[in-house]
């Protein structure tokens, strides 16, 4: 009897749990160094940086960089291609808690993803070089015809001097920054020159150790962060957070991106100040 009981347990719970996508193999991402001047330019294309959420279209569902299924409608993905495409989920310049907080809902809302779009930058294929990916995504999503799926404009890249003109012009219109990707580059996982990005700052991301205390104006609110980089070291940061932000914090434990300009002596982040909390991850 007990034999039988046991039997039908296994039988019956894993209806009960959630799907297996939610364990997938993280994708195998192209990553990018940070542009610094004096670095050849020659080969490469440039696009703007987009303020979204990195999402791996595996030609069926739409996965997370940590391997999790972002739950986009039916209708979203119809006519998608039965092919792995890279890109990321975007609502449009400065919406990206917007966004993040409509792609991972475990039930999506049709009203949230009609305004989001798939941004396709690259078609993942080890034998081709990026030149050759590029006209071919060209033709792809011309014959896809989704509304909601768009190639990201690319431009041949010239000089520095143009090129921070490019992104003064961006940044002031409220992008983040702008991607170099070479031309004559394969789609490889992991990071490298291949693929560059270029911003008015450099970013990082540290956990949460816990809140500090404010004072004066901020008393009784939350002051600063200390926080802890990947090497284990840590420090604070106490600039970048509005009223809202102090009164409820990011919680300890959770994940935060920040904005630096270069670093101390003593290796630290030079004027640290608060971005954004990392949640771009789709919820259970």
């Amino acid at each position: 009897m007990l034999s039988r009981l046991f039997c039908t347990v296994l039988l019956v719970l894993p209806s009960f749990l959630p799907s297996p996508v939610a364990w997938a193999e993280p994708p195998k991402l192209t990553l990018a160094n940070v542009y610094q001047k004096g670095m050849p330019l020659e080969g490469y294309w440039v696009s703007e940086k987009l303020d979204g959420v990195r999402a791996y279209w595996t030609g069926e569902r739409f996965l997370s960089r940590g391997g999790h299924e972002y739950r986009a409608p039916g209708w979203f993905t119809k006519g998608f291609p039965a092919r792995p495409l890279d890109g990321e989920l975007w609502m449009g310049r400065g919406r990206f808690a917007e966004l993040s907080g409509a792609v991972r809902q475990v039930v999506p809302v049709a009203a949230q993803w009609r305004q989001v779009r798939f941004m396709v930058f690259d078609l993942p294929d080890q034998e081709a070089t990026f030149d050759q990916r590029l006209a071919r995504l060209r033709a792809l999503v011309d014959r896809v015809g989704s509304p909601y799926m768009v190639l990201v404009e690319q431009q041949r890249a010239s000089t520095h001097e143009k090129l921070m003109r490019r992104l003064e012009e961006v940044v002031d219109s409220g992008a983040e920054g702008l991607m170099l990707h070479l031309g004559a580059s394969g789609y490889r996982s992991g990071r490298s020159n291949d693929l560059l990005k270029v911003k008015p700052y450099q970013d990082a991301e540290a956990v949460v150790v816990r809140h500090l205390p404010g004072s004066g104006k901020y008393e009784g609110m939350m002051g600063s962060l200390l926080v802890e980089l990947e090497n284990g070291r840590q420090f604070r940061i106490g600039s970048g957070f509005s009223d809202t932000e102090r009164a409820s914090p990011p919680e300890p434990g959770s994940t935060i991106t920040f904005k630096y300009y270069g670093l101390t002596a003593t290796g630290l982040p030079r004027f640290a100040s608060f971005l954004r909390v990392r949640n771009d991850e789709p919820m259970d």
